[in-house]
């Protein structure tokens, strides 16, 4: 069995932390390029929404490397994402691919038995004790939470820093010698070195940064390829920048969500505007605007793939949140032929907006 996973952001550094410690074959795909969406592309229904796309370029990338068991994160909601997993797993069985599939669920709809069953099903070649095991799948969750963590603070300080670039250059540094490790515990040694790094860096307190809320689609916000590497630019440009969804906050959601005590913050912020699920993370998007609001942040923007449902709608609600509170929000829509100089033409204009707003006290609406 040779195991691979489609690129998710940083998740790919839990994941191969997971294998190795596992110790069983796998094949990583490379990270996300022009390759992966023109493959994805060929052979995806044109109506499909980027992350579709790309995924599929994951899959077959990997495959063609040697990798005969592929992983495909599912959802049952009422999103078209819902259908994903099946729509891709038909479209690689059509291409004469023979693969074993392990479609991760929700445990809510699936659950928490068939969830550890399937999750079993990637250690079935691991000579690994079951104690052995479950540390293994702990230290990968560890791992995720801790370059979520460094990722986000280095965003976020990248307003405050004395030295212009050093918040980048520590996370680009931290991302390049992880993937470096071969097991899960050398892995978070470097995390937490990197961590301690970025703890210590000199911040300017008197700086007054513009403050950007990352809201929107899950898949387009966390995986940076998909939106032009968007928060990469932002810090360049010395914003701070956060964003709520993470792969670490995926995994707790998911776990509480068949008690429905997940993101409580998010959906009672959100709840004036918006008090239903509607499938993806629209309703977070909506929770996140408000919260960011309230937060103090200077404004949003909003990214979403092209035909993602949850997000049109919440897209037609986030205007209403920004009359009611002068709160600027722009909403970025991308797909496989999203030209980049107009979309960094859009991003600095927001930016200088926020920039005048807080000398001039300018009015969005």
């Amino acid at each position: 069995m040779k195991i691979t996973a489609p690129h998710l952001g940083n998740v790919y550094l839990a994941a191969k932390a997971l294998f190795d410690g596992l110790e069983i074959d796998y094949i990583m795909p490379p990270l996300n390029n022009k390759s992966a969406i023109e493959i994805g592309s060929l052979y995806s229904p044109e109506e499909m929404c980027l992350p579709f796309k790309i995924m599929v370029g994951n899959y077959i990338q990997a495959i063609e490397k040697g990798a005969d068991t592929v992983i495909i994160p599912g959802s049952c909601g009422p999103c078209r994402f819902g259908e994903y997993g099946e729509m891709q797993m038909n479209l690689l069985n059509r291409l004469g691919y023979d693969l074993e599939f392990i479609l991760i669920d929700s445990p809510g709809d699936i659950g928490i038995k068939e969830l550890f069953n399937r999750i079993n099903r990637i250690s079935t070649k691991s000579n690994k004790s079951g104690r052995q095991k479950i540390k293994v799948l702990s230290d990968a969750i560890k791992i995720m939470n801790l370059i979520d963590k460094i990722e986000g603070e280095a965003r976020y300080l990248t307003g405050y820093e004395e030295e212009k670039g050093k918040c980048k250059k520590i996370l680009n540094n931290c991302i390049r010698e992880a993937f470096k490790c071969n097991n899960p515990q050398e892995m978070i040694e470097v995390l937490k070195e990197y961590e301690i790094e970025l703890n210590n860096i000199k911040l300017d307190k008197n700086k007054n940064p513009v403050k950007i809320a990352i809201i929107g689609e899950i898949y387009t916000i966390i995986e940076p390829f998909s939106n032009l590497y968007i928060e990469d630019k932002l810090m360049d440009y010395g914003v701070s920048t956060q964003k709520k969804l993470t792969p670490s906050w995926w995994v707790k959601n998911t776990a509480l969500s068949p008690i429905k005590l997940n993101s409580l913050d998010i959906k009672n912020a959100g709840k004036e505007y918006l008090s239903i699920g509607i499938g993806g993370h629209g309703r977070e998007c909506i929770g996140e605007a408000v919260l960011a609001y309230e937060n103090g942040f200077d404004g949003a923007i909003q990214i979403f793939p092209m035909g993602c449902m949850p997000e049109i709608v919440s897209k037609a609600i986030l205007p209403t949140i920004s009359k009611d509170k002068d709160f600027p929000i722009m909403s970025l829509i991308v797909d496989e032929m999203t030209g980049e100089a107009g979309y960094v033409t859009r991003i600095e204009a927001f930016v200088d907006l926020l920039e005048r707003r807080k000398v001039d006290a300018l009015s969005w609406s």
